[in-house]
């Protein structure tokens, strides 16, 4: 059995480039240091002694950095390349981090929030950009499935210490979060090669030919506006369900940590796996549904009459991770199925937008609706938008890209 596990392992892990296991690395530290935002709330109430309307705005600001820093982001990744982009975002992005812990003045932290969330953000595209570039055609879903899971790896590690760091000191995980980011920019600098004459290329290029927009491709805009409502309404499951597992089913704070921790490890255990078994066997937007209808079912749970509230909570998450694990490696790929080369970053923060928004958006919306109405009305609406973001899903043609470059 052993011997069978390690085989189909090695399987859904061999023909992966180098530059793909760099990448995935470098990602990997990158969400491990990704551990002083979930706190901040906490520091502006705890260490900065501030309200709690002060607290969301803060966390608002990083929101609206977030969504400037992946539409940037994704337009200097065409133009200069995603080399310097992850370089300059990580580098930048760190060193005001640390001067962030040494700031004690409101405003001051305001302005700080959006421009150090601009540069974190902007790291993203660009990261999506670079792994589609060293993947082959064969290896591209794997290839986000690796990336993926250095992501689950790096964000369970890296929450797990800051719980320990912001017991000891709040500041300390600015300071903290802004070395690993540092170090992420030198990492990518040494050993990620150079993509020779990109930004001459790209001039050569912009003049001899004209570059569809994803805002012209009709398929990708439906696409990713109901990605956004489909990310949004996902992005709950990490935000408002905690809450509801504390305050209606009363499992304490370490069992939540324990539970919310399986999504991470079962994607980490058995994700590349399934991809490597299941994706040339249908289309990516067959395995969408399937995710979105999971992830339907798991809210369902949530407004079940239940006793046993330990275990619904753990087959909540178990339910939801397998939705994960099947709908957003393939949204991967239609992402970059879309687009090619020379237009690979503006598509790339077409996705990361989505992300962007649902932080913003989903936490506020799903806290309203709990609060006036209650949280079965909350879980009920969210199986319904999921269940319709299905439907829907199988309407769009799912069909390779048309040639995204014209000639002038």
């Amino acid at each position: 059995m052993l011997k069978l596990i390690y085989n189909t392992y090695r399987t859904s892990f061999s023909g992966l480039s180098r530059e793909t296991w760099l990448l995935s690395i470098v990602m990997m530290f990158n969400r491990c240091g990704s551990m002083a935002v979930p706190f901040m709330g906490l520091y502006v109430t705890q260490s900065l002694h501030r309200s709690e309307m002060d607290a969301g705005l803060i966390i608002t600001l990083f929101g609206v950095g977030s969504i400037l820093g992946s539409a940037i982001g994704g337009k200097l990744t065409d133009i200069i390349g995603f080399r310097p982009v992850q370089i300059l975002s990580s580098i930048i992005g760190g060193l005001l981090f640390i001067l962030f812990s040494t700031i004690t003045h409101f405003s001051t932290l305001c302005i700080l929030a959006v421009v150090i969330s601009f540069f974190s953000e902007a790291f993203r595209p660009a990261n999506f950009t670079a792994v589609a570039h060293y993947a082959g055609p064969d290896t591209i879903t794997r290839s986000y499935s690796l990336n993926r899971l250095a992501v689950n790896i790096g964000w369970s590690v890296g929450i797990s210490l800051a719980g320990i760091i912001a017991s000891i000191n709040y500041k300390l995980l600015f300071i903290v979060e802004g070395g690993v980011s540092i170090i992420v920019g030198v990492l990518i600098l040494s050993f990620l090669p150079k993509v020779k004459d990109f930004i001459k290329q790209a001039k050569a290029r912009a003049n001899s030919m004209v570059i569809k927009k994803p805002w012209q491709d009709i398929f990708y805009v439906k696409f990713i506006l109901l990605t956004t409502v489909f990310i949004t309404c996902a992005f709950l499951m990490f935000r408002v369900v905690p809450v509801f597992f504390k305050e209606q089913w009363h499992i304490d704070e370490f069992e939540i940590g324990i539970i919310i921790g399986l999504n991470g490890a079962i994607i980490a255990l058995f994700e590349m796996i399934m991809i490597n078994q299941i994706e040339k066997k249908r289309s990516p937007m067959y395995f969408i549904v399937i995710g979105s209808i999971l992830f339907a079912a798991s809210y369902l749970i949530l407004s079940a009459p239940v006793s046993y509230h330990l275990a619904a909570a753990v087959l909540t998450i178990v339910i939801f991770t397998g939705g994960e694990m099947f709908a957003l490696p393939f949204i991967n790929t239609i992402v970059i199925s879309r687009s090619n080369e020379h237009n690979r970053g503006l598509y790339a923060a077409g996705y990361t937008l989505s992300w962007s928004f649902a932080q913003v958006i989903g936490p506020l919306a799903g806290f309203f609706i709990a609060r006036h109405f209650g949280y079965n009305w909350l879980w009920l609406g969210l199986a319904c938008m999921l269940l319709l973001c299905a439907y829907t899903f199988s309407l769009l043609n799912a069909k390779k890209a048309e040639p995204i470059i014209e000639a002038n």
